[in-house]
């Protein structure tokens, strides 16, 4: 049991870094899903069904969350979003059909038709990838999807970050 609820407080604290916030001690992490199974020998904790990870003014909706620890300390080595990811921050929303945060590397990748809007702006890509530690991204394109930047100058979001 106590394995168990390590894997759920480890989803919890990288679902939040996942969406790139700091986790705060004074806001709850709150997810709710249809079910979850932890897995004691994988090091993981899945997370099914209408999923939705809630801190502060950021929220995650999946259909599936998977969170991983490494077998030192448990401590976090992935979270995967699959299916109908959308990302809620303020007035920023990133959706796609799959997100994968890597903790170590500080790394956001978003895939699967990916866009992220900051108020009336807009990007898309065939991938996103958010370098946390850096404040950069990189959009990169396909044989098929060009990478496409719709941005508003003078408008409400300049300098704000995506």
């Amino acid at each position: 049991m106590r394995s168990v609820f390590c894997q759920l407080t480890l989803l919890l604290l990288l679902a939040s870094a996942a969406l790139a916030a700091p986790i705060s001690g004074k806001e709850p992490l709150k997810v709710k899903s249809d079910n979850l199974t932890a897995d004691n020998e994988k090091k993981t904790a899945t997370f099914e069904g209408k999923v939705v990870a809630h801190q502060g003014e950021l929220t995650l909706y999946t259909d599936r969350l998977v969170v991983s620890s490494d077998g030192e300390g448990n401590e976090l080595s992935k979270v995967e979003a699959f299916g109908n990811v959308r990302i809620l921050q303020g007035n920023r929303q990133a959706t796609g059909g799959h997100a994968v945060y890597d903790p170590k590397r500080g790394v956001i990748l978003l895939d699967g038709n990916p866009k992220v809007m900051a108020g009336e702006d807009v990007i898309t890509g065939k991938v996103i990838t958010y370098f946390i530690n850096e404040q950069r991204s990189v959009v990169t394109g396909g044989p098929k999807e060009r990478v496409e930047a719709v941005i508003h100058p003078g408008g409400k979001n300049v300098g704000a970050k995506p």
